[in-house]
């Protein structure tokens, strides 16, 4: 939320005594009436892109304007580390995602936004723009996400995603709600959220792992005893027809352990060796 003033125009300010606020495209001015004889008083406000020259000693702040983003992760950048919940059956999870909103472009709007909040943060500077976030966005943010999580146990949140869907928009809901009463007027609008699947502790999901790894397990072993069930059952009807014997016989051939060879008219059975 810098701004960059031309060294031409601080120059001609220097020598016309004036003070000069330059909001950048994405940004949103406003411009207070505070020259040594006079109070401090609302001026007026800036378009973005716009530039405003006013008096000597009168005071500029800019602020964001359009789409803005907080962002909750695990890195670098981000303006919080993952936020907490706990579900309907008492498991913390964390979650990270990004909340987008955008702050008030109405003039009188803006007016009482920077003298009720702006000013006691510097909002208008990149550190206390961060503060206020932290303050105003993320901890709503945090109570909303908590109570929506009520409504739904933790494997749901985690496996389920129509039930993550569904969660989502009441994250939504109750944010955009909780951020108008901690800010006490509609400072904020656009809220929007989009979270990533939930996790429960490392422990639990080593767990899940775990029991997974079973499932799978049982499910091949079942299959293979299915499969010695079915071969029991064909030999058993190999030996009823052909009597143990001849069962044992029709497996050498079939292995092509034994082969017939016709002599003389005459089937003989030859063994190939092995078993």
């Amino acid at each position: 939320m810098k701004r960059t003033i031309p060294l031409c125009m601080l120059a001609a300010a220097l020598v016309t005594g004036c003070s000069i606020t330059t909001p950048e495209p994405d940004q949103k001015g406003i411009v207070y009436d505070a020259g040594m004889f006079s109070d401090t008083t609302f001026q007026n406000c800036i378009e973005p892109g716009a530039r405003d020259v006013s008096g000597w000693g009168d005071q500029g702040f800019v602020y964001p304007n359009g789409q803005r983003t907080f962002e909750f992760a695990d890195k670098q950048g981000a303006e919080s580390k993952p936020l907490s919940v706990v579900t309907k059956d008492n498991l913390e999870m964390t979650v990270a995602g990004v909340a987008t909103f955008s702050l008030t472009t109405d003039c009188a709007t803006l007016r009482r936004f920077h003298e009720q909040i702006g000013l006691k943060f510097k909002a208008y500077t990149d550190e206390g723009w961060n503060r206020l976030l932290g303050v105003y966005i993320g901890q709503p943010l945090d109570r909303a996400m908590d109570a929506a999580a009520k409504a739904y146990g933790w494997k749901d949140l985690f496996s389920n995603p129509a039930i993550k869907q569904e969660w989502e928009k009441s994250v939504a809901t109750y944010a955009a709600q909780f951020i108008k009463e901690q800010g006490g007027a509609g400072f904020f609008g656009g809220f929007s959220v989009t979270l990533q699947q939930p996790q429960p502790p490392q422990g639990v999901r080593d767990a899940l792992a775990s029991a997974q790894q079973a499932v799978e397990e049982n499910t091949a072993q079942k299959a293979k005893n299915e499969k010695a069930r079915t071969e029991m059952e064909a030999i058993k009807a190999l030996v009823d027809v052909l009597g143990p014997e001849g069962t044992v016989m029709w497996q050498a051939i079939k292995d092509g352990r034994v082969q017939f060879v016709i002599s003389d008219g005459s089937a003989v059975a030859v063994s190939k060796g092995g078993r």
